[in-house]
């Protein structure tokens, strides 16, 4: 498992509290989170509740003030640890939602799907093998979401309105 200090104010100052894995409201351990620290594994932190919101990728590290790093104007609310996996990458993106449209399997990171494969974006997956982080704009820019195995029919469904995911890395095991 991993491990990531949060704490109340920028800079690691103020309460504190021990994450050793998923949390889907940190309202009930503390009222703010403004600097964390992870000391071990990877993280995603989202600035709602329940995995929602703009999520950000986190690292072995110190974030001191994710707020104007991130650009964020809300604090951390919810964190979902990213096991380590080591193995194969394996998914499918499909242009449409249920598996519909041009597919495309990734076995490796694409920086522009537009530019490889004429592809609009994607907006619905399949991901059989890793964990993976996609992101709305090419060159992994712009706000990213994180998927591991399973079945993504519809991301409209899944609370991201209309968004088309343009590029898309693998969560190495290296990065833990």
């Amino acid at each position: 498992m991993g491990r990531v200090t949060f704490y109340e104010e920028r800079n690691f100052m103020g309460r504190s509290w021990d994450c050793m894995g998923d949390c889907s409201d940190m309202h009930s351990y503390m009222s703010r989170c403004h600097s964390c620290r992870v000391h071990s594994g990877c993280f995603m932190v989202y600035d709602q509740a329940n995995y929602m919101g703009n999520g950000y990728f986190m690292r072995r590290g110190e974030y001191g003030d994710y707020m104007n790093m991130f650009g964020w104007n809300n604090c951390i609310r919810s964190c979902r640890y990213i096991p380590m996996y080591r193995g194969n990458y394996r998914m499918r993106i499909y242009e449409r939602d249920n598996f519909g449209g041009q597919m495309h399997e990734f076995m490796d990171d694409c920086d522009n799907c537009m530019d490889r494969y004429r592809m609009n974006g994607c907006m619905s997956c399949h991901v059989m093998d890793g964990h993976w982080l996609m992101y709305e704009q090419p060159h992994y820019r712009g706000r990213m979401w994180y998927f591991g195995p399973g079945e993504y029919r519809n991301f409209m469904n899944m609370g991201w309105g209309n968004m088309r995911f343009m590029s898309m890395r693998r969560v190495m095991d290296s990065w833990y």
